[in-house]
């Protein structure tokens, strides 16, 4: 599904005015500053798809209404064949692959990453974020270098973390090569 960042920040606009959320609300539950907030949902700065995720709880809707405008219809199980989730690219490089986006009340967000390996990565600060709740990251293939709290870990084929993703963590591809992984976040 195609989709682009003013679709979805005027989809996000649209819902919480619907909804009568006040801007200040939705800032102060994304821990965002209101003019931060503002221009996030205007659509004139790129956001993570952890603050949508904090959006759409927020407001009370599914993360893939407010990517799609479409509304997950199935409640007793669904199936997404390999390689045909809900295509997101919210980090520069990095792929997600929605895989229960079709399934309506989740309590979990289930996301197959792929992570681009980069040289130049390799010397440079992981990136950092946090958002609301817990998530647990289980590597397919590759090596992913994963930081938290200070901390470094190489995690390989079948390694699995968890962890309080209030905590700033991030990740890169290790190894000289791409890392594939599934993401769930709680």
């Amino acid at each position: 599904m195609d989709y682009n960042i003013k679709d979805v920040s005027s989809r996000l606009k649209a819902t919480r005015e619907y909804l009568d959320v006040a801007a200040e609300t939705m800032a102060e539950k994304t821990n965002t500053d209101l003019a931060e907030y503002v221009s996030l949902e205007n659509g004139e700065k790129d956001f993570s798809l952890s603050f949508l995720n904090e959006c759409a709880a927020a407001l009370g809707v599914e993360l893939v209404e407010l990517l799609t405008g479409k509304a997950p219809t199935l409640n007793k199980y669904s199936v997404v064949k390999n390689g045909k989730g809900l295509p997101i690219e919210r980090r520069e490089g990095f792929s997600y692959s929605h895989l229960a986006y079709l399934f309506k009340h989740k309590k979990i967000e289930p996301l197959m990453v792929t992570a681009p390996y980069s040289e130049k990565e390799q010397s440079e600060p992981v990136r950092l974020s946090a958002h609301d709740g817990q998530e647990m990251d289980l590597v397919i293939s590759g090596k992913l270098k994963f930081v938290i709290a200070g901390h470094e870990e190489i995690l390989e084929e079948g390694d699995c973390v968890y962890y309080d993703s209030k905590n700033p963590h991030g990740m890169v591809a290790a190894g000289g090569r791409e890392c594939k992984f599934l993401a769930v976040l709680i």
